[in-house]
């Protein structure tokens, strides 16, 4: 049995992220040739792809690509934060965007078939799976359509790509307002823009609950209308864009009036986060 060195063991995991015994046994069974390890690896990890589909992937990246008119945000998970942040899988993410935001794909479905490399998007994913011995799937693909798009990027570990991604799409000129309504979405999390995008069908469903709330604590029943409209706002105010108070406004204005001072309208926004 061949001897290798850690080494060529280190390089070899630092070149694929595989793991540290799958790249070792490689090593050996290729006599210390890393390029024939690689072939190991990736014939022996074909063979594996399906095992590991069961496999949670609560680990990842996201990413974004502006293009004419529209913005793409894609989410490509994976099991470890070792993968995450190795510069192959990095690289893997950049391509899988690329190629799904020239194809102008408008779904998971479309983003799997976009050309890449030879193939899709789909199989070089399941090509890069198999050298680096984890599961790697593509989890969510999102466009916002817009005549401007601004994003931003949020690393919630400094060692990891990152992990929050925010598109805003708008109309207007003053993109820093924007990238600044990107950054408030990106930890506020609401749902809608405004409140005519709110299903009707949910906000009686939390008017009955409030109402019943209120009842319960045995509010005065003339008094319960009043009480009721106040918790409806802190509703809406928890779930639409434009009602929420901008969290970087020193003054406290409402994103709607941040967006009214910058003269841009937000038109849509989609937010991503990994493993969420």
């Amino acid at each position: 049995m061949a001897s290798v060195s850690m080494a060529a063991v280190k390089e070899l995991r630092d070149r694929l992220g595989a793991g540290m015994v799958d790249s070792k046994n490689a090593l050996i069974e290729a006599e210390g040739d890393i390029d024939k390890a690689i072939e190991i690896l990736r014939l022996k990890g074909l063979k594996g792809v399906a095992k590991r589909e069961g496999r949670e992937a609560s680990e990842g990246l996201v990413a974004v690509a502006q293009r004419e008119g529209r913005a793409t945000l894609i989410e490509l998970a994976c099991e470890t934060d070792f993968v995450a942040k190795n510069e192959k899988f990095i690289a893997l993410g950049e391509r899988v965007l690329e190629a799904i935001a020239d194809a102008r794909a408008d779904s998971l479905e479309e983003a799997l078939a976009a050309p890449l490399e030879g193939g899709t998007v789909e199989s070089a994913i399941t090509d890069e799976s198999a050298i680096i011995g984890e599961k790697i799937q593509l989890r969510r693909v999102v466009v916002v359509k817009a005549p401007s798009t601004a994003v931003y990027l949020h690393q919630t570990s400094k060692d990891l790509p990152p992990q929050i991604g925010v598109i805003v799409g708008f109309e207007g000129d003053d993109e820093q307002a924007a990238i600044s309504i990107a950054r408030h979405i990106s930890f506020a999390e609401p749902s809608y823009v405004n409140r005519d995008e709110v299903p009707q069908a949910d906000v009686e469903k939390e008017r009955e609950i409030v109402t019943e709330i209120s009842k319960n604590e045995g509010k005065p029943e003339a008094a319960l209308p009043k009480i009721v409209e106040g918790r409806l706002e802190a509703f809406f105010k928890q779930i639409v864009l434009s009602d929420q108070v901008h969290a970087l406004d020193d003054q406290k204005r409402s994103v709607s009036k941040v967006a009214e001072a910058a003269g841009i309208t937000v038109t849509g926004f989609a937010r991503g986060k990994v493993g969420a």
